[in-house]
């Protein structure tokens, strides 16, 4: 195990060698991988970004059960009681039809109830479901409609079914992107390998007559990939951060003309690990494919 590591460390100094040694093409290689990735990067954080301000302006989706106008209070403990057996529910109101009544008198409408002998709205109980998934809404209303006493079921999820779909539309966008990208990346790694194969064969065809093995030689090219694909991940991050800063006023600005305070969050260490993680399995990917390509013929 110690002379694993040993050839490991020696494989590392030496692509770290040959990454220092070509500062300009090193830095080139860093920008290109970094900007191409920071923009399907940029992209799914903005769609997160996107769906938390949406949230924050429409506010929480809600479903309202409005019991029979003949139900009592014995009916409306009764549905209580099966509101609170909901493991899917993240709270639940109770709206009296007197409260119902007196919020539409204050709205405006105290003289077209003032002509009416009773009170014609029903109990009611608003809901607030733990999840934001539109199949989740329409099974809870269809469940709650076989209720007794339950005359009326409405759904507050009609933006809640758009939004899902355009996150989603847009989600696989932000995929195709990363997917169509990351093959690029993939060659401009493998020229960038194969040009390293090139300008070191006589130093490798050296190696394998003193006895080298192809995993001796193949170990530096791989972590040089490797390498660069990590600093490329890096400029990824930077970029993105950067872009979150600068946009940060500006969507501040627009949500406040929606009444809505929000601001524009950058990755967290979650996602910048994955980006990271992401450049450099792409590096790597490209060496080993210009590696197997060009070594195997010399």
């Amino acid at each position: 195990m110690s002379n694993w590591l040993y050839l490991h460390v020696r494989a590392i100094a030496q692509a770290l060698g040959r990454l220092a040694g070509q500062p300009v093409g090193t830095l080139l290689s860093a920008l290109v991988m970094g900007i191409a990735l920071s923009l399907p990067a940029g992209g799914y954080l903005l769609l997160d970004n996107v769906a938390s301000l949406a949230r924050g302006v429409s506010g929480t989706p809600e479903i309202s059960v409005f019991l029979d106008t003949a139900a009592g209070k014995a009916d409306a403990a009764e549905i209580e009681k099966r509101l609170r057996a909901e493991p899917e529910l993240a709270s639940f109101r109770f709206v009296p039809r007197d409260e119902a009544l007196q919020q539409l008198a204050s709205g405006g409408l105290g003289d077209v109830l003032g002509g009416l002998n009773a009170n014609p709205l029903p109990d009611a109980f608003v809901v607030t479901l733990r999840s934001e998934d539109p199949v989740l809404f329409d099974a809870l209303a269809a469940q709650m409609r076989a209720w007794p006493k339950v005359a009326h079921v409405q759904l507050d999820s009609s933006w809640v079914k758009r939004l899902h779909a355009l996150l989603g539309l847009g989600r696989s966008a932000v995929l195709m992107l990363a997917g169509l990208l990351g093959f690029a990346l993939v060659i401009v790694t493998f020229n960038t390998i194969r040009l390293q194969i090139m300008t070191q064969r006589s130093e490798i065809e050296v190696s394998r007559l003193l006895g080298a093995t192809d995993p001796f030689i193949r170990r530096p090219f791989y972590w040089f990939g490797g390498l660069q694909g990590m600093l490329g991940g890096l400029v990824a991050l930077g970029a993105v951060h950067l872009g979150v800063r600068a946009l940060s006023a500006p969507v501040a600005a627009l949500a406040d003309t929606y009444g809505a305070v929000f601001a524009l969050a950058g990755p967290q260490w979650r996602e910048a690990v994955v980006i990271v993680l992401f450049a450099t399995f792409l590096g790597w990917l490209g060496a080993e494919i210009s590696v197997r390509r060009h070594l195997a013929v010399d």
